[in-house]
């Protein structure tokens, strides 16, 4: 064993003895200079874009600078060195090969950051956690849906472009074409699944019946749409948990949009059981004084009625408005609170009569 390593090494000075060690050194060195110049070139235009967008106020350029440096400084110390493989003094296949595949990821890395870039643009230009704002809630749901979509189809291309420089597998392919019919039908079926859950996503970012910042209820959980993506969709529950569904779900399977609208405002209830000598009137305009000091009120609705009646008591409805659900629990509670206090003060609380017949003895 220990006789083998010198001889390998032997072997391996004297094929570049045999090809020159001249022409070795040119070419590692061209290799490497045209490396160098790539990376040089890739940090002069960061750093500038980096300068230019300290000093604009346009958002476009930040996002830029955030996701493209990253695939810039792989593809253009690539390119330059595909530029000068040609001039080689020696020229390898294989190498030629690398730099020609990792040309091809590169660009399809730089594409998918496009697609980012066009997001957070969007993101940082509209508001779209404000419930209130239902364009810019639709826009970015379509955006995001054609963002999965795109970046799905661009790993696709990169791949198959990857793929296609090899002539091994360009010879299987064609081989295989025979059998392309019984193989598609074998693959239809092992991919129905999966290509149906690709499609509910299409459909749920075109149809949209639900949009990133939606109000829902699913599941017995009540929360808002966090993410959209071509195969789940993710909801943020009240506590901050996260409910994460498959879109097919939301295709196949009934649940509550309350914010599906042009607006998300919202109408609920308060029920108080008091005594029958307690004034309606009364406590509606008290209902009607504590809406109005309540900036959580939307203005739209109020009203208070008597919906039941028992031996021992009534029972009042109050029905009020806001403008979205964390408003409307937070007035139903401050609703409740104050108009309790009110029927404490006039001793409205249920009671309990009793008519006793005056019984003496004969």
């Amino acid at each position: 064993m220990t006789r083998l390593i010198p001889e390998k090494i032997d072997g391996a000075l004297h094929g570049m003895r045999a090809v020159g060690l001249e022409n070795v050194a040119w070419t590692a060195g061209l290799i490497a200079l045209a490396y160098f110049a790539g990376r040089v070139v890739a940090w002069a235009f960061v750093r500038s874009a980096r300068r230019w967008a300290k000093h604009t106020a346009s958002a476009a350029d930040d996002v830029v600078v955030e996701h493209m440096p990253g695939p810039l400084r792989v593809l253009l110390p690539a390119i330059a060195v595909a530029l000068v493989l040609p001039w080689l003094p020696l020229r390898s296949k294989p190498f030629e090969h690398v730099v020609l595949v990792l040309i091809i990821a590169a660009i399809g890395w730089t594409a998918f950051r496009v697609l980012r870039v066009i997001e957070d643009y969007f993101q940082l230009r509209y508001d779209v956690a404000r419930a209130g704002d239902l364009h810019a809630r639709t826009r970015y749901t379509q955006l995001s849906g054609l963002r999965n979509v795109g970046g799905f189809i661009i790993v696709l291309v990169t791949f198959a472009f990857a793929l296609m420089t090899f002539d091994t597998v360009r010879s299987i392919g064609t081989g295989l074409l025979a059998s392309a019919g019984v193989a598609g039908i074998v693959i239809g079926f092992a991919a129905q699944r999966t290509l149906a859950t690709l499609l509910a996503g299409v459909q749920l970012a075109l149809a949209q019946p639900i949009r990133v910042g939606d109000l829902v209820v699913v599941e017995g959980e009540s929360g808002t749409i966090e993410d959209i993506s071509l195969t789940y969709v993710i909801v943020k529950i009240w506590d901050l948990r996260r409910l994460v569904l498959p879109v097919q779900y939301f295709i196949d399977k009934p649940f509550q949009n309350w914010t599906r609208g042009a607006t998300s405002n919202l109408l609920g209830t308060v029920e108080l059981r008091v005594d029958y000598s307690v004034p309606v009137d009364a406590v509606r305009a008290e209902l009607r004084r504590v809406l109005d000091a309540s900036p959580k009120w939307d203005k739209a609705s109020s009203s208070l009625q008597v919906t039941d009646a028992t031996e021992r008591a009534i029972v009042l409805r109050a029905l009020l408005s806001a403008k979205n659900a964390d408003d409307l629990w937070d007035l139903r509670c401050e609703v409740r609170e104050k108009l309790l206090a009110f029927v404490l003060e006039q001793g409205g609380l249920p009671r309990l009569r009793a008519d006793v017949a005056d019984q003496r003895a004969a």
